[in-house]
């Protein structure tokens, strides 16, 4: 399985704002975003030119990092927005909420992305009754959540829930019990990713 492994608080660096890849720590003092403010490398503190493709190109990123897709992943991901009705950047956004791994999060079920992949390949979590170590799955409406029984990672997704304080209403979740299912579909008002789709349309529409 193809990950990005590199250091997290860099691509929040180069985004130049808190994308919270890294849970706990980015509601910390010691966030990289807190401590430096500024691009990472030998020109991180220099002048850049704002083009109309370098904002494009930018929002993409920081869309791919933001949901830890990497760029063939992102690429398929926009190609099926754009063959479905509707609006393609509402699209977009949507086939990425609905990823396994960015529900857990959502849900309040992992402090981070990277941390809700780890849980979902090592097999602690199961859709409808069923495992499934996938985290890139695709969840529709009426699927339910569960934890697996007697898993040495109950305490972990505990301590990941006291993070959140709202699940988004799309979602129904029992942090007690560790359950969740899945309402409906988000809508754009209801995706609270920093983004804005429409660069990103526009990126791929040249």
């Amino acid at each position: 399985m193809a990950r990005d492994t590199g250091p997290q608080c860099k691509l929040c660096r180069r985004e130049g704002q808190k994308l919270f890849l890294k849970g706990e720590r980015c509601l910390t003092d010691k966030c990289a975003i807190e401590r430096r403010n500024y691009p990472p490398g030998d020109h991180g503190r220099g002048r850049s030119r704002h083009s109309e493709y370098r904002l494009q190109l930018r929002e993409k990123q920081k869309a791919r990092r933001y949901y830890g897709v990497l760029e063939k992943q992102f690429r398929n991901y926009y190609a099926k927005a754009s063959r479905q009705p509707g609006v393609t950047g509402e699209n977009l956004l949507r086939l990425l909420e609905s990823r396994f791994d960015s529900v857990l999060v959502r849900l309040g079920f992992a402090a981070s992305r990277r941390q809700a992949r780890q849980l979902i390949r090592h097999g602690h979590w199961q859709i409808n009754g069923r495992r499934v170590d996938i985290p890139s799955y695709q969840l529709r409406p009426e699927d339910v959540i569960s934890i697996k029984a007697d898993t040495a990672a109950a305490d972990t997704v505990r301590q990941a829930t006291e993070l959140v304080s709202t699940v988004p209403a799309w979602l129904q979740a029992d942090h007690d019990a560790l359950t969740a299912k899945i309402l409906r579909y988000p809508e754009r008002s209801e995706i609270s990713a920093p983004v804005q789709e429409q660069l990103i349309v526009e990126l791929y529409s040249k």
